[in-house]
């Protein structure tokens, strides 16, 4: 599993939307100049996560986007799996690993279920609040994500 950049930059996003947090909405071109990051890889990264119900957006004068949650409720596996589909670290286990007709001898299938509970457990007890206290307490601005 290697996270990509969509997956990284929707962190840098979503840390800059919740260090705003009840403020207006941020202009995505702000973030893009910011990051210097494309703004239309921006918009596409955005989209999932509107998609997803992380982040809500207005048009017009003003217009932006803002965290739909407070960031204390919003875990770093949401917005992984927002950007990223699926983090499992084999491709069997992304249905029902009982599809494959080998699994009931796979010597290494418990190993990769075991593997993808780490994963799935550690990602879902970081909250983006917490991402961002760690950030200010060592002084790491979001272009550093």
């Amino acid at each position: 599993m290697m996270i990509s950049t969509k997956g990284r930059y929707a962190l840098r996003i979503m840390v800059e939307l919740a260090r705003c947090h009840g403020e207006e909405p941020m202009p995505l071109k702000e973030v893009a100049q910011r990051h210097d990051i494309s703004n239309k890889y921006l918009e596409a990264i955005v989209k999932l996560l509107v998609q997803s119900g992380l982040v809500v957006g207005s048009r017009g004068k003003g217009g932006g986007y803002k965290l739909a949650r407070d960031a204390g409720e919003i875990t770093i596996l949401e917005i992984l799996d927002a950007t990223e589909g699926s983090l499992v670290p084999v491709s069997c286990l992304e249905g029902n690993p009982e599809q494959c007709p080998k699994s009931h001898q796979c010597v290494t299938l418990p190993m990769w279920q075991g593997l993808n509970q780490v994963i799935q457990d550690y990602l879902s007890h970081i909250s983006l609040e917490q991402l961002v206290q760690q950030a200010a307490e060592r002084g790491i601005g979001t272009e550093m994500i």
